[in-house]
């Protein structure tokens, strides 16, 4: 059957105004969140415009600044140095931050995974999930800096306020995580098991615990990344010795470049091998559980 050359014409062109329409960008109306949102990046935008005007330099060139700045840079990651310490003691160090990190985050991840499982919604009434999600957020919302402060006033200076308040955040983050990885584990599992007579504890270790320890693994050393580089700067500002503590002193005491270049390798190595070895045993659990 042939088609006739004006209708085919006719059907091509409205194929094509109705492709405009589609590719058409609709714009929303201006509503009273958008008017808000774009008043307060204007006058961020100010006030970022006006500090740096006003601003003191104190007679230091802009570009001059850049010059010594890529010098810096330059003598820092290019010409690694140790001068006060030797390689054998940095390694030393670097383990001692290992260490700091391994032991809030096994503290964190313990008392986390029994709070967890009150805090899921799905294992636990709702007052008791929300009253511990409610406490966790609030945890959560102070920087780690701060508790390590908070507590340093009782315990002092030290590793031991590092410790407790470090671990004191590592259990809000791992709370959230760990519990609504439980919430989402099947309902039809859990009654299944409760059908069958099993008390609470029979379903945490026979279907919750196995069916979402891949989470928990991810979870939980995705916090020992975190509470690594945590522990970097916990060295120097709560006192806590590690490698911190000897990157603080090469940069605000020796001023010591060469040597700031060779702590930040070290950690960055030691920061991939991290991510090397967690990734190596999140393959090795999806292939057991495949």
């Amino acid at each position: 059957m042939e088609v006739d050359e004006s209708t085919y014409a006719v059907s091509v062109a409205g194929n094509k105004a109705r492709l405009d329409r589609t590719r058409r960008i609709k714009l929303k109306p201006l509503n009273k969140a958008s008017i808000a949102i774009r008043l307060t990046l204007i006058a961020l935008s100010l006030l970022t415009v006006y500090g740096i005007m006003s601003f003191d330099y104190k007679d230091i060139n802009f570009f001059e600044g850049i010059f010594s700045t890529i010098l810096n840079i330059k003598t820092m990651f290019f010409e690694p140095r140790l001068q006060h310490f030797t390689f054998i003691e940095a390694l030393y160090q670097v383990t001692v931050t290992l260490g700091l990190a391994f032991l809030t985050t096994l503290f964190g991840a313990v008392i986390a995974l029994f709070l967890g499982l009150f805090a899921a919604q799905n294992l636990s009434t709702k007052s008791v999930s929300i009253g511990i999600k409610g406490f966790v957020a609030i945890v959560r919302a102070v920087p780690t800096v701060l508790w390590v402060l908070i507590f340093a006033v009782a315990a002092g200076l030290g590793s031991v306020a590092a410790v407790v308040g470090m671990t004191f955040h590592s259990v809000g983050y791992l709370i959230k995580t760990y519990s609504e990885s439980f919430e989402e584990l099947d309902e039809g599992v859990i009654e299944a098991l409760k059908a069958s007579g099993a008390n609470w504890w029979q379903i945490v270790f026979q279907a919750v615990i196995p069916s979402t320890m891949s989470y928990i693994i991810s979870w939980t050393f995705l916090r020992f990344e975190i509470n690594f580089a945590v522990s970097v700067a916990m060295g120097a500002a709560a006192g806590a010795g590690g490698i911190g503590f000897d990157m603080f002193m090469a940069s605000g005491f020796y001023y010591d470049l060469r040597e700031i270049g060779v702590i930040t390798y070290l950690i960055l190595a030691f920061a991939i091998a991290l991510e090397v070895i967690a990734t190596k045993i999140k393959g090795y659990l999806k292939a057991s559980v495949l």
